[in-house]
């Protein structure tokens, strides 16, 4: 792995294969830096700047700081971080406040431990996650609102055929 001033292995190999999440973090923990700049970190995680800024708009355990330029300085447990918020956004499909949520559940130590499960597992317990129950709760309740909804609308239109 890269040291100081060296350039980090770009995410996709020489045949154009993208190198996993778990090489890129092994990648990550042999380097000897204590900061990276966003494009290293989009490199190792493949998450896109723009989207890690975003991130960091929505989610205020990831607020890396800032050098005397206005840089930002990410440490190896941001990217970490980082990889989580994948997992979570993108792996596990949860919503932007569902994710919040399940972080905030499990406070983010213990969320960084998912990182090491497989996907739906609990960090807390070992046990499967409730996350998806939630997410089908959640549903069933968007259902109902959408149910009532319809139902107050067809009433709506039936007061506004009869004044017409």
């Amino acid at each position: 792995m890269p040291g100081r001033g060296q350039k980090l292995q770009k995410t996709k190999g020489r045949a154009g294969h993208r190198v996993s999440d778990d090489e890129a973090r092994a990648a990550l923990e042999a380097s000897d830096k204590l900061y990276f700049r966003i494009g290293e970190v989009s490199q190792f995680t493949g998450v896109k700047a723009h989207v890690l800024r975003y991130w960091e708009t929505e989610f205020r355990w990831m607020a890396p700081p800032k050098s005397r330029s206005k840089q930002r300085l990410y440490r190896k447990r941001d990217i970490e971080f980082v990889w989580l918020l994948k997992r979570l956004l993108w792996g596990e499909r949860y919503t932007i406040a569902g994710a919040r949520r399940r972080i905030q559940e499990l406070g983010v130590d213990d969320a960084l431990k998912l990182l090491s499960q497989p996907i739906g597992v609990s960090a807390a317990n070992g046990t499967h996650d409730s996350g998806s129950e939630s997410r089908v709760a959640d549903l069933d309740s968007f259902q109902a609102a959408i149910s009532e909804m319809k139902t107050e609308l067809t009433t709506l239109r039936g007061f506004l055929e009869q004044s017409a």
